[in-house]
């Protein structure tokens, strides 16, 4: 994977092969620090102590359709090359939690890429889950919420072509403002 974004549907895609009804994405950058924070959290069905020790490792994977999981792995390693952290949280039942920081100006940093593509991409994948994206640049936000998106709708299909094209363009929009608000 040559860009974030990538990652972050790769993982995103595992909260909702288990069975996550919320996923919330998180992309946090704060410039005084030259800290880039990107969180995805679930409600899914979670994973046992043992599984998270072990979900770093890319020769571990639960998948039946291959012998390697890269997603998690690749996460932490992306992070931890620019001086960043890595962090993994889960309880059976209850949900994931994964958090990578990076140091954004570190020479190993990935571009972040078509977030708004990801996000677009998960929602008509699966439009029966609610996603919740939020972007932060030094305290200036922009959050969309499907749930919210699903009431305005009043029972239109979200994954309809129209409705994707104007959550893409929001989502661009909004975070085009929010970076150059901070130029």
């Amino acid at each position: 994977m040559q860009e974030l974004s990538l990652n972050i549907l790769d993982i995103a895609q595992n909260s909702v092969r288990a069975g996550a009804s919320l996923v919330q994405i998180s992309v946090v950058k704060r410039t005084a620090e030259g800290r880039l924070v990107i969180t995805l959290e679930d409600d899914g069905c979670g994973m046992s102590k043992e599984q998270v020790e072990r979900v770093v490792d890319p020769f571990f994977t639960t998948r039946t359709t291959r012998k390697i999981g890269l997603g998690i792995p690749f996460f932490k390693m992306t992070a931890e090359m620019t001086g960043g952290s890595f962090q993994i949280q889960s309880t059976p039942g209850k949900g994931t939690k994964v958090a990578a920081e990076y140091c954004y100006e570190h020479i190993d940093m990935l571009p972040l890429g078509d977030v708004p593509s990801t996000v677009i991409t998960l929602i008509s994948g699966s439009p029966e889950i609610d996603f919740i994206y939020r972007y932060e640049v030094d305290g200036h936000s922009f959050e969309l919420d499907t749930r919210e998106v699903r009431r305005m709708l009043e029972g239109v299909d979200i994954a309809s072509n129209e409705i994707l094209t104007f959550l893409r363009q929001m989502l661009e929009e909004n975070i085009g403002e929010i970076d150059q608000s901070q130029s």
